[in-house]
């Protein structure tokens, strides 16, 4: 199946399997809209850098926190790789990130849009008494409230709540319902509050328990269990190690060695509890519970471990 598409390049073409047809139309449609997209492999994570671009080596993209050099064509620096260049996306480079592909993302800062990331039906409830009304998209768990401006991303601003902006990506889960307002004032003193510094050895943990790692979340997964479970449990002891400093660094890296491990599997191979279970332990030795689960995301992600957002 041959896809073209008109809006940017008239002579843009796309040749992917007819399985992934509807992901590239709405990738299409929405780099014509101005939304810069992307795609996102198995665990819903970006895709990981090219050998040019390992440990940031060509200095990261333009748009990064510190502007780099990068020019790089392939699917590299995770969020930043968000384009509305239709060359870009029809190009050689990204016909086997989109015949991989096992969802679509979007940067919302680059759009100018901010997406508060509600995780679970309590944050929902939160968001519905707290929250101006605006444009919602479901989700697998929860819900996404799509506001007009962009302000700084912060995970686990309070429970089960992340705000998605400017430096990181959201995924495209359809255009969803109601009307888009401004971003509110309220939304930004929820990153605002994040930033605070905590007292002296208080470990900042409120996120509820989450499922530790099993076969049933890594259906899609080439390895088997004892390969998994003693690769993170290696992870886990290294993390734990670090008692006086350097946790929240060596969170990102175990994050990092456990997403390439899986860079071939179909998925899903439950990165997400494996994720968990590197944040839990990064918490357990006194980092702040927001700067491990954005080590760790970023560590997921192949993104470097100074660029947390």
């Amino acid at each position: 199946m041959t896809y073209q598409h008109n809006p940017a390049s008239p002579s843009a073409t796309l040749t992917v399997p007819d399985p992934y047809r509807d992901r590239v139309r709405a990738a299409l449609s929405l780099a014509a809209a101005g939304v810069p997209v992307l795609p996102l492999r198995a665990g819903k994570v970006p895709f990981g850098n090219c050998h040019a671009c390992t440990d940031n080596a060509c200095g990261g993209r333009p748009n990064m926190k510190a502007a780099g050099p990068c020019q790089c064509p392939a699917v590299c620096h995770g969020w930043a790789a968000a384009t509305t260049d239709v060359a870009v996306l029809t190009s050689p480079s990204w016909a086997r990130p989109w015949r991989e592909a096992q969802a679509l993302a979007y940067h919302p800062g680059g759009a100018g849009l901010t997406v508060v990331d509600l995780d679970n039906a309590d944050a929902v409830t939160w968001a519905r008494t707290a929250l101006p009304a605006t444009r919602t998209v479901a989700t697998t768990r929860g819900e996404h409230w799509i506001y007009q401006g962009a302000m700084r991303s912060a995970n686990a601003v309070r429970p089960g709540v992340d705000i998605k902006s400017r430096m990181s990506y959201a995924r495209w889960l359809g255009t969803g319902t109601g009307t888009m307002t401004r971003l509110p004032a309220v939304v930004r003193a929820l990153v605002e509050r994040e930033e605070t510094t905590t007292a002296r050895g208080e470990v900042v943990s409120s996120s509820p328990s989450r499922a530790e790692w099993d076969r049933s979340v890594a259906t899609g997964c080439r390895h088997t269990e004892r390969f998994v479970r003693t690769g993170l449990e290696r992870g886990l002891a290294l993390v734990r190690a670090h008692t006086e400093s350097g946790a929240g660094s060596q969170a990102f890296g175990v994050a990092q060695f456990l997403a390439a491990q899986h860079t071939a599997c179909p998925g899903p191979c439950g990165l997400e509890a494996l994720g968990w279970q590197v944040v839990a332990a990064a918490v357990s030795v006194g980092v702040p519970e927001p700067y491990a689960r954005r080590a760790v995301t970023n560590g997921l992600s192949g993104s470097p471990v100074g660029r947390v957002s």
